[in-house]
Formats: C-alpha cells, sequence, structure tokens
C-alpha cells in the first residue's frame, strides 16, 4: 500500500508519532488540534473496537474509510479526490497588489483564522491547528483575507490544508499565493505536498491543477461517531 491510502495512520505512526494518542493497533490526534484518527488494519473490527475505547463514547472522528466501522454512526460522508504535487519547481506566484500582504501565521491569529473558516468551509480548523505550522495568509489591510497552513504528515509527503478565501477578495489569487508559500515550506524539507478536495469543488480543482498538482486516488472520508 502506498503511504498515502491512509495518510492518517502513516502520519501518527510516522512523523507526527508524538502527536498521537493511543498505541500500535488505534490512534488519533489531539482533539483540539485535528479530528483524524486511524488503526492499523482498517478492515478489522477488533481495532476500530481499540479506537472506540481510545477515545469514549459519543466521540465525533475523521477517517478515511469506506463504510463507518462496526457500531460507529455515520455522521457525513465526504468524495474526495486525492492530489499530488510532483513537479520540479513551483510556478510563479500571482502578485498581491499594493493592499495585500503575505503572512507567517501564528497563534496570535487563530481568532481570526476560525472565524474565516467558519465562513468560508475549507474542512476542520480547530483552536490547536496552528501548531502543525507553516500556516500563511493574506491580509488586506487588518483583515484576513485568505489562509492555508499544513497537517498530516506520512513519511515523504506533507498535506496542503485549510485553503480558504473572504468572498470578498476571491479572484486575485489569493489562495494560490498562500498555497505556494505552504508548498515552498514543504519542498525545503524534502517532502512532497498533497492534498485532498470533494470532487464536486470544481473551483477549487481548478486551482490546483494550475499549480501543478495531479490526481492520485479517490478517497472517501467520513465523519464517524463512536456508541453513546
Amino acid at each position: 500500500m502506498h503511504v498515502l491510502d491512509d495518510p492518517a495512520w502513516n502520519a501518527l505512526t510516522g512523523p507526527h508519532a508524538a502527536l498521537a494518542a493511543g498505541d500500535d493497533r488505534a490512534r488519533r490526534y489531539p482533539p483540539d488540534m485535528s479530528p483524524f484518527a486511524s488503526v492499523a488494519d482498517r478492515g478489522s473490527d477488533a481495532d476500530w473496537a481499540r479506537l472506540a475505547a481510545l477515545v469514549g463514547p459519543g466521540t465525533t472522528l475523521g477517517v478515511f474509510a469506506s463504510a463507518a466501522p462496526e457500531g460507529w454512526e455515520e455522521v457525513a460522508g465526504y468524495d474526495c479526490y486525492q492530489y499530488v504535487f510532483e513537479g520540479a519547481a513551483l510556478p510563479e506566484a500571482p502578485p498581491l497588489g499594493d493592499d495585500a500582504r503575505l503572512v507567517l501565521l501564528g497563534e496570535a491569529d487563530v481568532a481570526e483564522a476560525l472565524d474565516l473558516v467558519e465562513r468560508t468551509k475549507p474542512g476542520p480548523f480547530l483552536p490547536r491547528t496552528i501548531d502543525f505550522g507553516g500556516y500563511h495568509g493574506v491580509r488586506v489591510g487588518d483583515r484576513l483575507a485568505a489562509m492555508a497552513g499544513q497537517r498530516m504528515r506520512p513519511d515523504g509527503w506533507c498535506e496542503v490544508s485549510a485553503v480558504c478565501s473572504d468572498p470578498e477578495w476571491r479572484g486575485r489569487g489569493f489562495a494560490a499565493a498562500v498555497m505556494l508559500a505552504v508548498m515552498r515550506g514543504i519542498l525545503d524539507r524534502g517532502e512532497r505536498p498533497f492534498l485532498h478536495v470533494e470532487t464536486v469543488n470544481e473551483r477549487a480543482i481548478a486551482v490546483y491543477e494550475r499549480l501543478g498538482f495531479t490526481r492520485r486516488a479517490r478517497m472517501n472520508v467520513l465523519v464517524c461517531r463512536t456508541a453513546a
């Protein structure tokens, strides 16, 4: 199997092992950092039961799975493409304009980032997601207009995540600018960027393909809840 077939498990047992709670059969990220979790054998009811025991009753998680585990409730499902960047060089970043600037985001920016995510719905971003590092934003004046960062890191790869732009400034290339900044940091570490996007999100797919991403696989991402 390719490490990207289950990026959560391969990150939690690889470069992100220090962040993981669990054991050699079931692991999860800190609940205020990422909702993702996984198990050693996704076909094993025993491993899913072990994860349920780890997180406790009534806990909602994100998993890469084709169906909800035995005894779990499926809350939502997302049909996604997994894209990878394997190019030799990054394309040139678009000009931002005199009123905008690229910034590195940190803890002081979390409240604004959470507000932007709430309005644009790019996927999960939690109070400690910023701790994954590598988050970049575009500010127009004092306002956060766009952002992107990194998340799961299976060996040799790093996920580009939380890509979003305020609707007021869409069409100015801000999403591409922040993505390229994130991708540059990943490549400088000797890793390769990858990402996930819903199959129906044609606007985002067009941006990613212009940046040099190619489609690798179709992935099913489920939001599941353990029994109460």
